[in-house]
């Protein structure tokens, strides 16, 4: 692992043991009224039986869509692997996927969403399957772009469970591209890579499967 890489994976740490945001009521009801004046100031009125609650509905909206920043502890838990010598076992892959996410992105706190496969290569530790989909979730649920959410996903696998190698591959839609500047719909993707699947065939392998599941 890379100096690079090992000083992200110790910043992740402490995102994985957060304790839940604590926001005092005055507070909220303060931002609650900053929503509420800007929904009007861009047009919206306030007084109709649909828009008088709008203000606290999207920041309750968007305060869920933001608890990753909350951690998960859950993904802390790890098992031996039932191979007998994971080193020197071939490659076998453990594929997860599709995994679906939304995210909103950091530039305009606009929504992307997509789906997410990982795959990893045992070492001495598995990790449960539903893990993953709360690993991707645990990134997803904050501001953020896509390809720091990638990186993050690979690199806090290296850090649970220590596998031989880490894929993950992200397709997602972001509406940033459609509800303003080109206004064109499309689709972004990216893959990330760790440890053995610097290998081509393994990476061949790895995406071969993704392209079957998302036909």
């Amino acid at each position: 692992m890379s100096p690079e890489q090992l000083a992200a994976v110790i910043a992740l740490r402490d995102p994985l043991e957060l304790a839940p945001r604590d926001i005092d009521p005055q507070d909220w009801a303060r931002y609650r009224e900053h929503v509420a004046e800007i929904f009007g100031a861009l047009g919206m009125p306030l007084d109709t039986p649909g828009t008088v609650d709008t203000p606290e509905r999207f920041l309750r909206a968007l305060y869920d869509a933001t608890a990753g920043y909350d951690g998960d502890a859950k993904l802390l838990a790890a098992f031996p692997s039932e191979s007998r010598d994971a080193a020197a076992a071939a490659p076998a892959q453990i594929i997860e996927g599709p995994i679906g996410f939304a995210a909103l992105c950091e530039h305009h706190a606009l929504p992307f969403t997509g789906h997410a496969h990982i795959g990893y290569i045992a070492g001495d530790q598995i990790i449960g399957i539903s893990k993953l989909t709360r690993l991707v979730r645990l990134f997803a649920r904050r501001f953020t772009v896509q390809e720091r959410m990638g990186e993050q996903i690979a690199d806090t696998l290296v850090h649970l469970i220590e596998p031989r190698g880490v894929a993950v591959h992200l397709e997602a839609s972001h509406l940033c591209t459609q509800m303003r500047g080109v206004e064109e719909p499309s689709r972004t993707t990216t893959t990330f890579w760790r440890g053995a699947f610097e290998d081509a065939e393994l990476r061949r392998e790895f995406l071969d499967e993704v392209r079957h599941r998302t036909r």
